[in-house]
Parts: C-alpha cells; sequence; structure tokens
C-alpha cells in the first residue's frame, strides 16, 4: 500500500462542481474536501446526487461547471484509467468482478499493471517472467488475506456468495494500489455480520494509509465509520461535519432522516 502523506493534507479538493443533464440540476455548486488518512461518508436520499458525484469524481462524466483536483492534480478532462493510475480507485454498487474465474485469479488480473515483464520475457518465460510471477502471486494472496478470503482462493468467484462477491470486488480494487479509495455502497444487499466484516475491512483499508470516501444508505454503518459525513439533497449539499452534528442537524432530519427522527 502507498505511504500515508502529512495528516490532515487535502488530498480530493471538489471545486464548484455543477452537472447539468438537459434542463436537469444533478449536482449544483458542489464543494467540499477529503484530507489525507480521513473516511468520509457521502449520503442523501435517493436521486441525490451520489453516485453522479462519484461519477464526475473518476472520469466517467465531465463536470459542466467546476473541477475536481486530486493531490493538486487536475482530473477535469482525464479518462478513468488516468485517474486511476494517480491513486484514485472505486468500487460500483453493481459487483463487478470475473464470475467465471477464480477468486485468486480475479485479483492477479487485477495486479496486472503491477508486472515488469515484457512481451518476449512472457514468451520466453525469463527469469525476470518468473520472478514477476511470484511477486504478484504473493501480492494477490496478501490482498486475500486483508479482504478475509484466503481460503476462498481456488473457488469459484461466481460461485461465491453475495456478500463475499463484494469483497472480492473491494479486492479488485485494491489491487490497483489506491492511494484513496472511493466505495460505491460497499455493504448494499448485506446481512448484518456481513456488514460488521465490511466496516472492520474499511477501518483496516484506512489503517494501511489509504483514504476512503464511501456513498451508503446503511446510516449506522456510516455513522460508526467517518470521521465527517457529507449530505446532499437534490444535488445541492445541505450540511457537512461530524456524525454527531449530522445526526441532529434538522435539514438532515427532513431531507434524509425523516421529520422527528434523531436516530440514524
Amino acid at each position: 500500500m502507498p505511504a500515508r502523506g502529512e495528516p490532515g493534507e487535502v488530498v480530493l479538493s471538489i471545486e464548484h462542481v455543477t452537472v447539468k443533464f438537459g434542463g436537469l440540476v444533478a449536482l449544483a455548486d458542489v464543494n467540499f474536501t477529503v484530507c489525507d488518512g480521513e473516511i468520509v461518508g457521502l449520503i442523501g436520499p435517493n436521486g441525490a446526487g451520489k453516485t453522479t458525484a462519484f461519477n464526475v469524481f473518476t472520469g466517467f462524466l465531465t463536470p459542466t461547471h467546476g473541477g475536481v483536483r486530486y493531490r493538486g492534480t487536475s482530473l477535469n478532462g482525464r479518462k478513468p484509467h488516468e485517474i486511476a493510475a494517480l491513486g484514485l480507485v472505486r468500487t460500483f454498487q453493481r459487483t463487478s468482478i470475473f464470475q467465471n474465474a477464480s477468486v485468486f485469479d480475479n485479483v492477479l488480473t487485477g495486479l496486472h499493471r503491477r508486472g515488469r515483464s515484457t512481451v518476449w520475457d512472457t514468451l520466453l518465460t525469463t527469469p525476470r517472467e518468473k520472478a514477476t510471477e511470484r511477486e504478484l502471486a504473493d501480492k494477490a494472496h496478501e490482498i486475500l488475506g486483508v479482504v478475509g478470503l484466503d481460503r476462498r482462493s481456488a473457488e469459484v468467484a461466481g460461485a461465491l456468495p453475495y456478500g463475499e462477491q463484494r469483497l472480492l470486488g473491494i479486492a479488485l480494487a485494491l489491487a490497483a494500489e489506491p492511494s484513496m479509495l472511493l466505495l460505491d455502497e460497499p455493504v448494499s444487499g448485506m446481512n448484518a455480520n456481513e456488514t460488521v466484516r465490511v466496516m472492520k475491512l474499511v477501518e483496516t483499508i484506512r489503517a494501511s494509509g489509504v483514504t476512503i470516501l464511501l456513498v451508503e444508505h446503511d446510516m449506522p454503518m456510516v455513522m460508526q465509520v467517518s470521521d465527517r459525513i457529507v449530505v446532499l439533497n437534490y444535488g445541492r449539499i445541505i450540511a457537512q461535519g461530524p456524525p454527531a452534528a449530522i445526526q441532529k442537524d434538522p435539514d438532515v432530519i427532513r431531507a434524509y432522516l425523516g421529520e422527528g427522527k434523531r436516530r440514524a
């Protein structure tokens, strides 16, 4: 995993981002930052603009106005693979794995860009090719250990229970060596035990030096793992701050948690 920067350093800066689809305003003048080592939750009702925001941050959408900077580098106009190469990596709402490959081969495929071998190394099976294969295999096993799937490495990915397929999706993201990880509804569809497992994993990933921004509808999970929370409603930020303050914010209660509900 990459080394962690100075505590408190801004690593992701969202600067007056607006996204319009014809006459529909999906995001309106969105401004917030994420600092190194933080876990920040991005929440809001369905249709609030959370997924649109993730798509802007990772190059799948170009903002109509405003911009995004990652560690001082503008992301405007960059393609998703270029942004991932900078260290900003995302997962998706739907499980995105190689269903017919083994769990191990899934992660090994995700590690392909780490390889140093040339075409000739591969064709001739040179010592460098063998060394690279061993290095990548060791890293794949290490990542599977982090997400708790090391005992499943030989199994077909598509045969895993749903919750473990989601964990494999996170393993694939980790294979890209992120310095910041964007998790899109990581516990969606999971039971209570699976959710606790992911919460522990999120803390483990942060402890390894990876900054995290997550979108999630499971409010107890978000409140427990996040250092700060940003709340969207109709494409606008209506509140941001620590979980305790967000839980009591009247605008958040009305817009998202429900009138009169004080508990996430």
